[in-house]
């Protein structure tokens, strides 16, 4: 079926509703728009759905949505009875449609004889990873786009460990969804019905209480907080996290938090800020004022789904400066390790696990600890694998995990970052560094001096509609099929090719694989101490480059990291010229 007669049947079946159909039909005669909308089917990938919110089979509505359980649904059926039984846990957070595919979901699941529990109203997604393994469910679902801008929702799949699925459970499912060709054999039922037969139920105020018993457990030292008098100025940028982190701060002991009003409900459209990303500095200029006003130590902000944390700290000049995930990630894990190891709690056989993607720095310090370091793929699923792993071969410890694009974790209760833990030790490390009369960005030059001055950036890189998908399809081919010899001037002496398992040093020619499962991404190491990494995201219509590079100085390894983002920038344009 072409996407004009996709078209026809949305605005003539009988299955979709007078809306849907009245969404449709205002946009007869635009023809690009309907082929947006219907050219192929909402892709569900290996974490789920992502996409803007439309009548379509290219949008998030309430059929796609309901498309993607039914094939959940039929896959859990295939597990067997007991899977069945333990049902599947749901979360959503603040976005636009996001309750009513909540909803959706449940009466879906409910309709095959799938018990949910769901959320009374929206909460972060480390809480759906959380109930997942503390309802013992054999799955969860959680409606959220992430940081992605409003226009957008998602749905993300989990499994009974707490995990995003994983490879190859994730391709059996997307083949259950992919099986689904007619809205029609889609079941569904009345809440009213699903309720009275116990299929649909709400989850009480005892989860949110066992769930923050978990983060608190994660303080390294409490008493730091109880004695510190630190001011924290907070932001849920409109999201899930207002509730849960204003919770846990005030019970970890911190007395002085102060939230940004404009951003403290929950507001789809993301009005004072558009785009509601931690990475942006530009979403704290509300708090900033705040932070001015109160004189606040630490900003801290999050995403909408609160996965993700963004922090700024106060200089000695009054200003606030911005600390990147990379910044936060290491800080918080030299934190980590120090302390415990000063307090005798640091594990022998601890593991630190992080991204390929993000910065080299993690490695020295797990060095330093005596700990054990794991690459994994972009993706903090990998990082939950890694937790699975280590528990079922009882081989590590895991001590903490992050990744460059402002997410970690401390402790295993989840198995998916925790915006609401790393708030809370965000203020632990600011209040322990205060004490030393220290701020972060104090802390973190003493880290470089102990280490070396590591540096990142990132540049994306925007392919939006059909020709942004076969542009970043070229980019990534002509680097991979032509893999440069030099970049600004400077030799490559490895490259990665992820999605072809094999690692290849340039000046032996030896091959060897990586290790990791098969991805779409290209790395490349330089013979001045700098890497590159270029991959297509895989939750907006972007291609990501990565740059880390290692200096005896901050202006030496930023001048390294400027000329191959240069050179390889420069590239990119000739192949899309």
């Amino acid at each position: 079926m072409d996407y004009m007669d996709a078209y026809k049947k949305w605005c003539e079946d009988p299955i979709f509703d007078d809306a849907t159909k009245a969404e449709l039909k205002a946009i007869e005669g635009n023809d690009k728009e309907i082929k947006e909308r219907f050219y192929k089917n909402l892709e569900f990938g290996t974490g789920g759905l992502r996409g803007i919110i439309g009548a379509g089979t290219n949008r998030m509505n309430i059929y796609t949505v309901s498309k993607a359980t039914q094939g959940f649904a039929n896959y859990i059926i295939k597990q067997g009875d007991d899977h069945v039984k333990k049902g599947v846990a749901i979360a959503y957070d603040c976005r636009n449609m996001s309750p009513e595919f909540a909803e959706a979901t449940a009466l879906v699941l409910n309709a095959n004889g799938i018990k949910t529990y769901i959320y009374d109203e929206l909460r972060p997604t480390p809480m759906l990873s959380f109930a997942v393994r503390h309802m013992g469910a054999t799955g969860g679902i959680v409606i959220t786009a992430s940081h992605n801008p409003p226009e957008y929702n998602g749905y993300k799949v989990y499994w009974e460990d707490g995990g995003q699925v994983p490879y190859p459970r994730d391709e059996a499912i997307i083949e259950e969804v992919n099986a689904i060709t007619d809205f029609a054999s889609i079941k569904t039922m009345k809440k009213e019905d699903a309720v009275k037969a116990g299929l649909f139920v709400v989850m009480g105020p005892e989860v949110d209480e066992a769930y923050d018993n978990c983060v608190l457990e994660q303080l390294v030292d409490p008493d730091v907080v109880k004695n510190s008098d630190i001011k924290i100025v907070y932001t849920p940028i409109h999201g899930s996290g207002n509730k849960p982190v204003r919770r846990v701060l005030q019970k970890a002991g911190f007395k002085n938090v102060y939230v940004v009003p404009e951003q403290e409900n929950p507001d789809g459209n993301f009005t004072t800020v558009g785009y509601p990303n931690p990475e942006d500095p530009n979403v704290f200029k509300l708090a900033i004022q705040l932070a001015e006003k109160e004189g606040a130590d630490i900003i801290i902000g999050t995403d909408p789904d609160s996965d993700r944390v963004g922090a700024m700290c106060k200089m000695k000049n009054g200003e606030y400066t911005v600390l990147s995930g990379n910044n936060t990630g290491t800080l918080l894990c030299e934190y980590i390790c120090s302390r415990k190891k000063e307090l005798g709690t640091l594990p022998k056989n601890g593991a630190i696990v992080s991204t390929i993607v993000s910065t080299e720095l993690t490695k020295a310090i797990a060095k330093e600890y005596g700990l054990t370091y794991y690459d994994v793929l972009t993706g903090f699923k990998y990082i939950g694998e890694k937790i699975k792993g280590f528990e079922q071969n009882n081989d590590h410890t895991y001590v903490f995990g992050f990744e460059e694009s402002y997410g970690c974790l401390s402790g295993t209760y989840a198995r998916d970052k925790d915006a609401v833990v790393a708030s809370m030790l965000l203020g632990e490390i600011a209040a322990y560094y205060k004490t030393k009369g220290m701020n972060l960005y104090d802390a973190l030059m003493e880290l470089y001096k102990k280490y070396g001055y590591y540096r990142e950036t990132i540049k994306s890189i925007t392919l939006k509609g059909i020709e942004g998908i076969e542009n970043m399809g070229k980019i990534m081919d002509t680097l991979r099929n032509n893999t440069p010899k030099e970049i600004g001037g400077v030799k490559v002496t490895q490259t990665r090719d992820y999605k072809l398992d094999k690692i290849v040093d340039v000046t032996s020619g030896k091959t060897t694989p990586t290790g990791l499962p098969k991805s779409n991404v290209l790395y490349f190491e330089l013979e001045d101490d700098t890497w590159f990494c270029v991959r297509p995201s895989g939750t907006e219509p972007k291609i990501k480059i990565y740059f880390g590079s290692k200096g005896e100085s901050l202006e030496q390894a930023d001048k390294k990291i400027e000329n191959a983002s240069n050179a390889i920038m420069k590239k990119v344009d000739e192949i899309l010229a």
